[in-house]
């Protein structure tokens, strides 16, 4: 096979680089060693519950993303207004925890306020890592309890390990007013940065990708094992071979790596430094619609294996039988901090377990569906290796010609939108290397 250009992987990043070629009147093959395109943005039929990988839902304010999405549906999308709480020490919470105290134990509120006064008048506090970020914005005693334990269990790693490069607005820096009136008052605005968000009404996240997806080259079953950046030529699993004039990749850097032929130790070596979460996702189908009417629920305690529980049922009632509903659950690992030692399997009676135990699933609750699907790739950590070995890899990539895009391209925390504009980056910077 021969073309100018080739992409590796085709999800949002790949997409987002195939659009950027094809709105400069390139053509390009893309490569995806799994049997369905999408990466991480798939979605996955069992016995009638539709299951994504992961909890995806669209609340992009970017126009093109946006028009892309609905007309790959048809405009057959539903627009929901995001309900999204906590479930702590038997209590559930509005989210975030920091402006919706109202009804936790006295003690601890008094104990939150007092710490969050304190870090708010501190003169230039130290910023070295997370835990120095977390308790400088909301004070300690919040700190501790919520986004520490949370990084924990969805990080894998302790936040004093961790680097504040990925928090944006992820996590809002509440106002003191804020914080009052949500600790004397039941009512408090919605200030999670997801208020909205859009979601097909048939089909699963995946259908928003469906013209994109037609409209590009994909070659599914195409397994990349070498590449020679001096030849620019790829090798396959099946025998091929193909020749490539530009080369985009969203393939995970520690897989990418030990492909290219002539990569120096110090690169690999870097590239193993980097770290990355593996989820179990235990998917459930029950015999009952009104599970919660949350859209996720974040979870703090260590008792729950899980850290976010997810109700497809209310992104849309057509990813369910009649009459059911389902639920989604997170439970993280990772090789460098909480390998995963068991099966995947292993997982799934822990989960239902305490999803009985805090009250999500009834004990009559009857499960009709259930399974583990275990996906080794899931979320950046942003440990304190990972600034210095991501530059050397990157430095390594930019020299051969090798552009990089989307979550375990760039190796950042990206969000749909922001990957597929990854991919139109890294399009354009290959448009430049080997000319137009």
């Amino acid at each position: 096979m021969n073309d100018d250009f080739v992409i590796l992987g085709s999800g949002m990043a790949g997409l987002g680089a195939a659009a950027h070629l094809r709105d400069e009147g390139r053509t390009a093959l893309v490569f995806d060693k799994k049997a369905y395109a999408g990466g991480h943005t798939a979605t996955h039929s069992r016995d009638g519950f539709v299951f994504d990988e992961g909890p995806h839902v669209s609340f992009t304010k970017v126009e093109k993303i946006k028009q892309l999405f609905a007309q790959a549906v048809e405009n057959d999308y539903l627009s929901i207004d995001a309900y999204i709480d906590n479930y702590w020490q038997g209590q559930s919470i509005r989210h975030p925890v920091i402006t919706n105290m109202h009804g936790m134990p006295r003690d601890m509120v008094v104990k939150c306020i007092a710490d969050f006064v304190k870090a708010q008048n501190a003169p230039n506090p130290t910023i070295a890592n997370y835990e120095d970020w977390l308790v400088a914005s909301y004070g300690r005693t919040y700190a501790e309890t919520f986004p520490m334990q949370y990084a924990w269990k969805y990080h894998t790693t302790r936040a004093s390990n961790m680097s504040t490069d990925w928090v944006g607005p992820r996590l809002y820096q509440a106002k003191l007013d804020e914080v009052l009136q949500g600790a004397l008052s039941p009512e408090s605005p919605n200030i999670h940065y997801v208020q909205d968000y859009r979601y097909p009404r048939l089909g699963g996240f995946a259908a928003f990708l469906g013209g994109l997806q037609k409209a590009t080259d994909i070659r599914l079953g195409h397994e990349v094992v070498s590449i020679d950046p001096v030849q620019r030529k790829l090798g396959l699993s099946n025998g091929t071979t193909s020749d490539y004039k530009g080369l985009i990749s969203s393939i995970p850097l520690p897989d990418l790596l030990p492909m290219i032929k002539g990569a120096p130790r110090d690169v690999l070596e870097a590239a193993k430094q980097l770290a990355c979460t593996s989820v179990v996702l235990v998917n459930l189908g029950v015999a009952r619609e009104d599970l919660s009417k949350a859209s996720w629920t974040y979870f703090y305690d260590d008792e729950f294996p899980f850290s976010r529980v997810s109700f497809p049922r209310t992104f849309s009632p057509h990813v369910v039988p009649a009459g059911c509903g389902s639920i989604q659950a997170e439970v993280y690992f990772s090789s460098k901090y909480r390998p995963l030692t068991g099966s995947a399997d292993a997982c799934i009676e822990p989960t239902i377990a305490g999803l009985r135990k805090c009250g999500v699933l009834r004990e009559d609750d009857k499960i009709v569906f259930q399974e583990a699907m275990l996906i080794p790739y899931a979320n950046i950590i942003f440990d304190l290796d990972r600034a210095a070995a991501v530059a050397k890899v990157h430095a390594y990539l930019d020299d051969i010609g090798i552009a990089y895009c989307g979550r375990y391209g760039d190796w950042g925390y990206l969000w749909s939108d922001e990957a597929f504009a990854s991919g139109e980056n890294a399009a354009q910077k290959t448009l430049q290397r080997v000319g137009r």
